[in-house]
């Protein structure tokens, strides 16, 4: 794990901030099933797609979703339960002022970095996304695009050729794009008081501002869905993918935490009145401690303590739901999809029945999958042992996750 004096120096330690623009009606994609960021691709929803990358990434923070005001019920409907996860702003009439809105949004969070991303682009990925943070400076944005590789024709007004067009130095941008946040905050803000709502996109406004943009290596997967044909083609590549061979593995965790003198314990993310609380660095919470091992385990990531060493004072008193989101992010941005997770708690008391909904309602919120897919169980030791004795708490965790599988050959 990097040290925070070290994460201070590079810029690394704070969380960068994102816009995912979803205001747009989409209409040359057609109107049949609805805007083009609710048509379903694979088994998803785009926006639902681009959502999830974006939330899985370590180095993202809050996430702010400019949306139609029409929207609300088709935005939640896509996103299920990731919608708890993100804040939602109604957007404008323009690309433009719905990314305005957006970094509004933003400003009582005070991010030091934002990425403005279009939720149609749904094939972004987390380095792309890494490549991006990475090249934002104090005073400079960064673009990701790809050179030009088609010979480039002007039209005149006959409808013919007029002249051939260099295409030396030219870009085609894509997002998510990339700026310190009050800068781009201050130019947005600078265009809507002066009437000027013609720009394209944030690097065209950072350009107007005099914002320097810095160009990263874009990504030819990284296609925006405009037509009918792209949702299609996006359609038919994700359910190609999905015929692959499944890449399933399940991660196996095990805590154990002694009592002390106290007045709770905290289980699975909820605190639970008892005259006794469990003995840790942070909130020595035994079920999420087993459950963050056994999500890092599907990924090779080594363990909880790896992350997270006991001797390293911020993690003092810490929740727990730290590490289990910290995992969960990891899991994500290598490609996985949580299946289930399954905790069995080993004590004597107290009892986790009354506590078992909060306890599920709290991991659903922390791993992004429905409570149907979680599994809160207790048993007693039968008076066997320390846990018998009372004498602290135990727990086992599984968790399956599904990886992107090989094609068969």
């Amino acid at each position: 794990m990097t040290d925070a004096s070290e994460n201070h120096a590079s810029g690394a330690g704070d969380k960068v901030a994102v816009v995912i623009v979803a205001a747009g009606r989409g209409a040359r994609a057609g109107q049949e099933n609805g805007p083009k960021q609710y048509q379903g691709i694979g088994s998803q929803a785009v926006i639902a797609h681009t959502l999830e990358i974006f939330l899985a990434h370590p180095r993202t923070g809050k996430v702010v979703v400019a949306i139609h005001a029409d929207d609300h019920d088709l935005f939640q409907q896509a996103v299920g339960v990731n919608a708890e996860r993100v804040s939602v702003v109604i957007g404008g009439a323009t690309r433009q002022a719905s990314v305005r809105l957006g970094l509004l949004a933003l400003r009582s969070h005070a991010p030091m970095r934002v990425l403005i991303h279009d939720a149609v682009r749904p094939f972004v990925d987390a380095d792309l996304i890494e490549r991006t943070i990475a090249a934002i400076g104090e005073r400079e944005g960064a673009l990701p695009a790809l050179p030009v590789a088609d010979t480039l024709k002007r039209e005149s007004a006959t409808g013919v050729v007029e002249e051939t067009v260099s295409r030396s130095g030219l870009h085609a941008a894509q997002t998510p794009q990339g700026f310190p946040f009050w800068p781009i905050l201050a130019a947005h803000e600078k265009a809507h008081q002066l009437g000027k709502g013609d720009f394209t996109d944030d690097a065209a406004i950072a350009e107007w501002a005099h914002i320097p943009v810095k160009i990263v290596p874009g990504s030819p997967d990284n296609v925006k869905l405009t037509w009918a044909r792209d949702i299609a083609m996006a359609h038919h590549r994700l359910s190609s993918e999905r015929a692959r061979f499944p890449d399933i593995r399940t991660g196996n965790g095990y805590d154990v935490h002694a009592f002390e003198p106290g007045d709770h314990v905290t289980l699975c993310g909820v605190a639970i009145p008892h005259g006794k609380k469990l003995s840790g660095h942070s909130d020595a919470d035994v079920g999420l401690h087993a459950l963050t091992d056994a999500l890092l385990a599907t990924c090779g990531a080594g363990d909880i303590g790896t992350h997270f060493p006991p001797s390293d004072p911020q993690w003092k008193g810490a929740a727990s739901r730290i590490f289990v989101e910290h995992a969960a992010k990891l899991v994500r941005a290598r490609g996985g999809r949580i299946a289930n997770a399954d905790i069995t708690l080993i004590c004597e008391a107290p009892r986790v029945g009354p506590h078992r909904e909060a306890m599920t309602a709290a991991l659903s919120q922390m791993l992004g999958i429905s409570a149907d897919r979680i599994s809160i169980k207790a048993t007693t030791n039968e008076k066997l042992g320390f846990v018998g004795r009372e004498e602290g708490i135990a727990a086992i965790a599984t968790a399956s996750v599904v990886f992107p599988g090989e094609v068969p050959e």
